[in-house]
């Protein structure tokens, strides 16, 4: 939908492979599938107010240093890292991908605790993962637990640039400590908005190496996820 050249990187569980394989080939992307342990696994579903209700079924295992290949990674100039809990990349791993290029976290994989059970949130991460993140997405669930919702306590992180998305409500960027609210185009009655943080971040990002400034490039990405939604519901 973007018209960018991107390649998508993933791992899951040896067992899962083909699966995935064929999945990710529908995407009709490039793609490289790493494979090890067993694929993260959650159980969902949403209450009568909208919230997501999760539950961690798998833990899979980590990210590698050697994973993406270093040969596909080289090409890439902007990545954005999607954790699903917080031990996938380690700081190590963080400083490897972010090496030379803009790398956008999604905050989930500070807070998301890695544990089976009923997905629990805490700001007990290492504080060396940030170090060479250019941009952080966080959601307003995320901010209330590394800041207390405090969006100016989201400054002390380190990031030079962070997104806070507020969904119906639009976002906030935040860059070297000033902040500018982007109003969202309202959708009603959305289903399913899953998904709808990774599109805005990956929307983003694009539009940030393509030369948008961050509040031109958080209102591209405003409109795609209400573009991406309205289409879902029909």
């Amino acid at each position: 939908m973007l018209g960018d050249d991107a390649v998508l990187f993933a791992k899951c569980g040896a067992t899962d492979r083909a699966q995935w394989q064929r999945s990710l080939a529908a995407i009709g992307l490039p793609a490289s599938l790493s494979t090890g342990g067993e694929t993260t696994a959650f159980s969902f579903s949403y209450d009568t107010n909208g919230a997501r209700v999760m539950n961690v079924d798998v833990v899979g295992e980590p990210w590698h240093l050697d994973e993406p290949p270093p040969g596909l990674l080289r090409r890439v100039e902007s990545l954005h890292v999607a954790p699903l809990l917080r031990s996938d990349f380690d700081a190590a791993a963080l400083e490897r991908l972010g090496s030379g290029r803009r790398l956008l976290l999604d905050a989930q994989g500070l807070v998301r605790v890695p544990k089976t059970g009923p997905l629990t949130l805490d700001a007990d991460f290492d504080p060396e993962v940030l170090r060479h993140v250019s941009i952080l997405k966080v959601s307003q669930e995320e901010a209330d637990v590394l800041a207390g919702g405090d969006r100016e306590a989201l400054v002390d992180l380190g990031v030079p640039e962070i997104v806070l998305t507020l969904g119906e409500r639009g976002s906030v960027v935040i860059v070297h400590g000033r902040a500018e609210e982007i109003p969202a185009r309202s959708v009603e009655d959305v289903v399913d908005p899953t998904g709808a943080g990774d599109a805005f971040a990956s929307a983003y990002l694009s539009a940030r190496a393509s030369g948008h400034a961050p509040s031109s490039a958080a209102r591209r990405a405003t409109a795609l996820v209400a573009a991406l939604l309205l289409g879902r519901d029909r």
